[in-house]
Formats: structure tokens, sequence, C-alpha cells
């Protein structure tokens, strides 16, 4: 046999092999590909996670001395603090303040009333002069006038003109008499009210000395009642040895009460609308993996607000911990997972099934091979996601995008059928909502934590 036909004869089997064995991994390697899915009919809870932190529901605040504003101070340093997390005592020694604008201020108030006190007596003696100066002048014009009055007695036998000119004189004298009379009272009256302004100063420069002493003797501030000490926190951080106490918000630190915990988080605004008091809850806390505590949302905040690490506005939410743990502490950091909204049964796929163009439709597997299905979607959570039409139960979808997804036919619903399936899901939501609303109102007021309790106002995370 001649070389050419042996390496046809030998060579197209080889080759047939070669493309058999090839063609059938290339169809195991697309098997692989196309990710598979079964439509099932199950419950669905929809939840909305975000990172908290733990805190009491309510606490006694350590403040500083109350009144600053009134003796001219605005801030003070805290000079002194005991570590986050000290125990104490009712009356325990707690922080103290630096006492170096208060001394400087006492100075400056005794320094002033010194002042006062010599305007005083230079006004006492200077009173004293003038007054003694006018007395002299009154005691020579009543001599005048004598003189006057008698020249006008030896004057009855001078002619006429003499007579009148006399009698002149005496009533000139009788009203410089009257003058400088009245002259004499109005400097008393104005001595004694100079006098008085005067005094009212010292008293005004006496009561600011004394209030600076009785602050000063607070600048060491105590344990109002028993407890553990937490830091208090403003936008500048915690607290602490170093830190300015405002006048405005002379809080120092806090004492916890343990009994009752809640957590406060920020929810986006894209998701805050979804959130109401009375939903529930779940909390991890991070420093104890595993444990988990259930809880109930007790307010969320009516206006958004631009919180440090966030890039968008977002809005306070407090959830109240139906238990504790004698390891809980303030400050901790959780993850809150509340439970916006519950569905009883219903058509679900995974997330990663759902394709958008200009409908949204799934890669369904048949029979005959893939079709594009156009689906009406519902609510979803961070798994899946409900279908109101479209499928039915039992159906396989493909999660990835196969290969040929250009040639794939597509499978659109009817308007009428998408319409009513639209309407349905709205419906069913809102009916939901309904619910959720009308039980948030029952949540008392008293329920909800005010200003005044709860810890800090501003948390970072």
């Amino acid at each position: 046999m001649k070389r050419p036909q042996l390496l046809i004869y030998i060579g197209i089997p080889i080759l047939l092999l070669g493309a058999y064995f090839f063609f059938r991994e290339t169809d195991k390697k697309t098997t692989v590909d196309n990710l598979l899915a079964e439509v099932r009919e199950a419950p669905m809870a929809v939840d909305i996670h975000a990172p908290g932190e733990l805190m009491a529901r309510r606490s006694e605040k350590i403040k500083g001395p109350g009144g600053l504003r009134s003796v001219g101070l605005y801030q003070l340093t805290i000079a002194n603090l005991v570590p986050e997390g000290t125990v104490v005592k009712e009356g325990q020694f707690v922080a103290s303040l630096d006492r170096t604008e208060m001394d400087s201020k006492i100075k400056e108030s005794q320094v002033e009333i010194d002042k006062i006190l010599t305007q005083l007596d230079q006004a006492k003696i200077d009173t004293a002069i003038e007054m003694r100066g006018l007395r002299d002048q009154l005691i020579n014009i009543r001599f005048s006038m004598k003189e006057k009055e008698l020249s006008l007695e030896l004057s009855k036998y001078e002619p006429q003109a003499v007579i009148q000119q006399a009698k002149l004189d005496l009533e000139r004298a009788e009203r410089d008499l009257n003058q400088l009379e009245s002259k004499l009272l109005l400097t008393k009256e104005k001595s004694i009210a100079k006098i008085e302004e005067i005094n009212a100063s010292f008293r005004q420069q006496e009561i600011k000395l004394n209030r600076l002493e009785e602050l000063q003797d607070k600048m060491t501030v105590t344990a109002p009642k028993p407890g553990m000490v937490i830091y208090t926190r403003d936008w500048n951080g915690k607290r602490q040895a170093g830190s300015q106490v405002s006048a405005w918000d002379p809080v120092i630190a806090e004492l916890p009460d343990l009994s009752e915990m809640i957590t406060k988080a920020y929810i986006n605004e894209v998701d805050i609308s979804k959130v109401m008091p009375g939903q529930k809850a779940k909390i991890t806390i991070d420093a104890f993996p595993g444990k988990e505590f259930s809880g109930m949302v007790l307010t969320k905040a009516n206006i958004g607000e631009q919180v440090r690490n966030f890039d968008t506005k977002v809005f306070e939410v407090i959830v109240l911990l139906n238990s504790i743990d004698s390891l809980l502490r303030p400050a901790m950091t959780t993850g809150i997972s509340i439970l916006v909204d519950s569905i009883p049964s219903s058509l679900q796929v995974p997330l990663e099934a759902i394709q958008v163009d200009s409908v949204s439709f799934v890669y369904r597997k048949t029979k005959g091979g893939i079709t594009k299905q156009e689906v009406v979607t519902g609510p979803s959570n961070d798994i899946s996601i409900c279908i109101a039409a479209g499928l039915q139960s039992g159906d396989q979808v493909i999660l990835n995008t196969p290969t040929n997804a250009e040639e794939l036919g597509f499978m659109y619903l009817d308007s009428s059928a998408k319409k009513t399936a639209k309407e349905k899901v709205e419906s069913e939501l809102a009916t939901r909502m309904k619910i959720q609303s009308d039980f948030s109102k029952t949540i008392k007021s008293e329920d909800r934590p005010t200003d005044d309790e709860g810890g800090t106002t501003v948390i970072f995370f």
C-alpha cells in the first residue's frame, strides 16, 4: 500500500475521534457554564441591614457646673477624667476641670471690686467737697440778704429811686438764695444717685465673685449615683481629658442604666420609608460572634441628616433590645437587621436570574431549549426576588448569561396579564404596609426615648 493512502486510512479515524471528544468536551463545558435554579414557592422576609452602636436606653448625665455663661465662661477644659468603664459610687470622683480660666476670672472680679471701692471713696470725697462749697455759699448769701434788708430799712427816708434800688437788691439776693438752695438739693440727689450706681456695680461684682467662688468649688465633678462611667460623644468624638466642655452642653460623662439597652443606627434615604416603629429586628454584637438578640424598632427620625462616613443623607433609627446580657456594654458596635416586609408565599428565583433590558426577563430552560422569558417582579431581599407573572413553580432559570444569548427568542407577556400582575403586587404591598402602619401607631409615646435618654446624641461608625 502506498504511503499517502496509508496516511489517509489512519488519519481520518484519528480526526473523527478527536472531533468527537472535542465536541463532547465543548458540550460538557456549556452544561457546566449554565448554572440552573428552580423556581420555587416559599415565604419571603425582606430585611434592611445597617451598622449600629449599643447604648443604654436611659442614663444619668454627669454634668459640669451650671451657670457658666452668667460669669462670662463659655468653655472649660477637662483636666482629668476617670477611665471609661470605671464603676463608681455616689459622690465618688469622676472628673476635674481646668481652673486656670476660673482663677483668672476671680482675680479680675477682685480687681474690679477694689476699683469700684476706690471710685466710691472718691465719689464720697467729691460730694462732700461740693456740698460744703454750696453750704458756704448759702451762708454768705444769707448774710448778704440781711445786709440788703438793713439797707432797705435805712433807705425809707431816701428818695424813691434809692428805695426802689434797695428793694431790687434784696429781691436779687432772695432769688440767688432760692437758686442756690435748689442747686444744693439737686447736687445732693445727684450725689446720692451716683453713689447708688457705684454701690450697684459693687453688688453686681460681689455677686459675680461669690458665684465664681461657688463654681470654683464645683470644678471637681462627682458621681450623682452609683454606676459605670461611659464617655459622652459629640462631633469631635469622645469627651476625655483635654476635651472642651461647652457652657451650653456641660455633659462630661454618663452613668447608663444597663437594664434596658437600645442600638442606634442610620438608614439611608432610599430605605427609610420602609422602616416603621414596631417592626421586628435582629441585633448581632460584633464583639460576640454567634450571639443574636431580638428587638423592635422604637423610633425613626422625620428629618435626614448628614453623618460622617455616609455619602448620602441618612435617618436615625432606634431599636430596643427585647433582652439583655451581662456582657453587653455601651459603645459596642452592632449589626441590625430590620424586618420591613413579610410575604406568606410567593414564587421566587435568585436575584442573579433577573436580567433587565427595556423589560425584566429571565433565561428559562425548556425542553425545546433556552428562551428569554419576560417576568413581572415583586419585592426582593438579599438573596431572592418574587415573581408575579411569567414563571411557574418548578420552572428552571439560568443564573448566568448563555453564550448564545443574542440568538435566543423572546417570550413577551400579555399586556393585560402584565398590568394585572403589577396591580396585584402593588395592592398586596399596600395592604401589608397599612397593617404595619396601623401597628406602629400603637407604640406608646412613653416607650420612645427622649433627648434626655439613651446616652449620646451623635454616633460615629
